[in-house]
């Protein structure tokens, strides 16, 4: 029965050890997580403080320069102020200078402008009349170059109607393009023209009204008279023995006397007494059987 009553009291104190070590062991927890919350609220209280200073030194710092800069702002605006109504008084001073030399030099100019604006007007009256003369004459001038223009156009224009120079029969005909015998030459030429039978000093006339262009010895058709026509067209006559009714640039009328009938082309010696005489239009030998009517 003691036997029991001991290992009950040895059950019982293991279990009144276990609760004590329970109990020791929670509290020991408990006071360590009380610990640590008075060490985090306390790390939290220091953060806070130190935040709310850093607030206040800031607000400071800012305050500061805003003092520093409103202080700079309001000097250098009372440095510029000073400067620019120094500037303004020298401005005013020269404006007011500029303004008396511009009046003097306005009436200076107004009384030269009065004086020019009165030369002007008589040069102006004298320039005009002048043009008025030029555009007159001009007009006089464009009207005479116009009527000779048309006076040119019409010669131009105008039909031109050759005539035999002299009367008699054509013994040689035009061989531009084919050839005939030449007694003379003793062989077969060209002949850019025509020959008309006639006896010496007979005299010969001109086929159309134009000008005498030139008067020459020419050394295959001897003496030779060359009259120019309207259009291009040139009279030739040749073999002459005299040109003595004409000079060279002498205006001379159809029908008018050149010189006479000769015998001096030595191309043409052999043959009997003619005229030779060609037609040209634009310097090319035309026939002028075609033409003489």
């Amino acid at each position: 029965m003691n036997r029991g009553r001991r290992e009950k009291s040895v059950i019982d104190d293991d279990i009144g050890a276990k609760i004590i070590k329970y109990i020791t062991i929670g509290i020991g927890v408990l006071a360590v997580i009380v610990i640590g919350l008075l060490a985090y609220s306390k790390s939290l209280n220091d953060k806070v403080r130190s935040e709310s200073l850093s607030s206040e030194q800031i607000a400071n710092i800012v305050n500061n320069n805003e003092n520093n800069e409103t202080t700079e702002s309001a000097s250098s605006e009372i440095g510029r102020s000073i400067n620019e109504v120094a500037n303004e008084l020298n401005n005013a001073n020269t404006v007011n200078s500029n303004e008396t030399n511009t009046t003097a030099n306005t009436n200076s100019s107004s009384e030269s402008t009065n004086e020019v604006n009165t030369n002007n007007t008589s040069t102006n009256n004298t320039t005009k009349t002048s043009t008025v003369n030029e555009q007159v004459n001009n007009a006089n001038k464009q009207t005479t170059n116009y009527s000779q223009e048309t006076s040119a156009k019409s010669e131009e224009n105008q039909e031109l109607s050759f005539q035999k120079p002299v009367e008699g029969e054509i013994v040689k005909e035009f061989a531009k393009d084919n050839l005939i015998y030449s007694n003379t030459l003793e062989e077969w030429t060209t002949h850019t023209g025509i020959d008309i039978k006639a006896d010496k000093t007979t005299v010969v006339n001109s086929a159309e009204a134009g000008t005498v262009k030139s008067i020459k010895n020419d050394p295959r058709y001897g003496l030779t008279i060359v009259v120019e026509h309207t259009g291009g067209y040139e009279t030739v006559y040749s073999n002459l023995l005299t040109s003595e009714f004409v000079v060279e640039g002498e205006k001379v009328e159809k029908g008018q006397a050149l010189g006479t009938v000769g015998n001096t082309a030595a191309f043409e010696i052999a043959d009997e007494s003619h005229l030779h005489f060609e037609i040209l239009k634009d310097s090319v030998a035309i026939d002028p059987s075609i033409y003489i009517k």
